[in-house]
């Protein structure tokens, strides 16, 4: 998947299969058929055309790619790719959220949580994820504050 979408050495590395599949695996709801039809003939013209493009020729990373497509209006271009781009970019937010959780996971789970009912066990992984962490932040800014004081505020 690294190699996929990269983007150094004028995109040599640039593979339409393994993008087709790479949205077949992990974004099958995201794409209509139709759609992931548009995706592999237009991954074509892609290919060609954005490694000659002066301003996209020499992007180092995904996100200054979006950004690329988006001021050279590329973006309109290839919608397709676009909303690859962007569902790849928000990828790294979703896998925070479960990695936190399974954080609060190791904390909580013990020998005697292993014994608790499922429900109970969800629920007070809810109450410790939502709220514990939040008073954590929150006493996090006001211990931040109380430092030195601060032209912004952060709640």
């Amino acid at each position: 998947m690294n190699t996929t979408l990269y983007l150094r050495n004028n995109y040599k590395l640039f593979n339409v299969e393994d993008i087709c599949l790479l949205v077949d695996m992990f974004h099958p709801e995201d794409f209509s058929y139709q759609e992931k039809i548009h995706l592999r003939l237009q991954l074509h013209h892609y290919k060609l055309d954005i490694p000659n493009h002066p301003k996209l020729k020499n992007m180092s990373s995904i996100a200054d790619l979006c950004q690329g497509l988006i001021e050279t209006e590329k973006s309109t271009i290839y919608p397709p790719i676009d909303m690859l781009i962007r569902l790849l970019l928000t990828l790294p937010v979703s896998t925070a959220t479960t990695e936190r959780a399974f954080s609060a996971m190791k904390i909580v789970k013990t020998r005697l949580c292993n014994r608790m009912e499922d429900d109970f066990l969800a629920n007070y992984f809810i109450v410790y994820i939502e709220i514990a962490e939040r008073v954590i932040i929150d006493m996090i800014i006001d211990d931040f504050y109380s430092i030195k004081e601060r032209r912004a505020q952060l709640k």
